[in-house]
């Protein structure tokens, strides 16, 4: 693991929930628009975030603290992506 690889995770991943929310939006009409633009911001946040934390000098052993980040990635995009679930849910009920 390296540190090219974790940037690129960080980006797809986050690049992926994104275009999934842009979808679920452009596709049904029922979306709550202000719930979806607070998804947004979080994710952003999120990419900031983990990108700053990558970006930090880090004294000892790498690999472990990149495990964490990408750990990390994946914890909170899978909150986002339970949190897009429900919206969705909410969506086709109506």
């Amino acid at each position: 693991m390296n540190l090219r690889d974790i940037k690129k995770d960080i980006e797809y991943v986050i690049g992926a929930f994104i275009d999934d929310c842009s979808l679920f939006s452009a596709v049904n009409k029922n979306a709550d628009d202000a719930a979806l633009g607070v998804l947004f911001d979080d994710a952003v946040n999120l990419y900031n975030d983990l990108k700053d934390k990558v970006n930090e000098k880090v004294e000892g052993k790498k690999s472990a603290y990149y495990t964490a980040i990408r750990k990390e990635l994946l914890d909170k995009t899978d909150e986002l992506y339970n949190r897009l679930s429900d919206m969705v849910q909410k969506a086709a009920k109506e």
